[in-house]
């Protein structure tokens, strides 16, 4: 059973950066990622990063924005997310996904695990 517990939302101002973390409680061997859902809205593909991070992938809408990392010794995994947007508001999700360690996934199926979330809100 893995456990996994965000960290780093809060309320800033467009423009403005956060980092999210994620701890991992039990040890993983898989790739992965972050999802965030805004009110009203389903559940969508943020980042994504290898076991031993050497790949990630990125929606569209945070290319060149945000930046995910990983430390596997610490089995934590990192979002620096800058130049934020009012529309970037959302709870943010990380998650392990069920797939082996190799893939950076983007559908929701192809994870098994996933934290409770934490708020960021950016306003204008």
């Amino acid at each position: 059973q893995v456990q996994l517990v965000e960290s780093g939302g809060g309320s800033v101002q467009a423009g403005d950066s956060l980092r999210l973390s994620c701890v991992a409680s039990g040890r993983t061997f898989n790739s992965m990622g972050w999802f965030r859902q805004a009110p009203g809205k389903e559940r969508e593909f943020v980042a994504a990063i290898t076991w031993g991070g050497g790949a990630t992938r990125y929606a569209d809408s945070v290319k060149g924005r945000f930046s995910i990392s990983r430390d596997a010794a610490k089995n934590t995994v990192h979002l620096q997310m800058n130049s934020l947007k009012p529309e970037d508001t959302a709870v943010y999700y990380c998650a392990v996904g069920n797939r082996g360690p190799y893939g950076t996934y983007v559908d929701l199926k192809d994870y098994g695990y996933w934290g409770q979330g934490t708020q960021v809100t950016v306003s204008s």
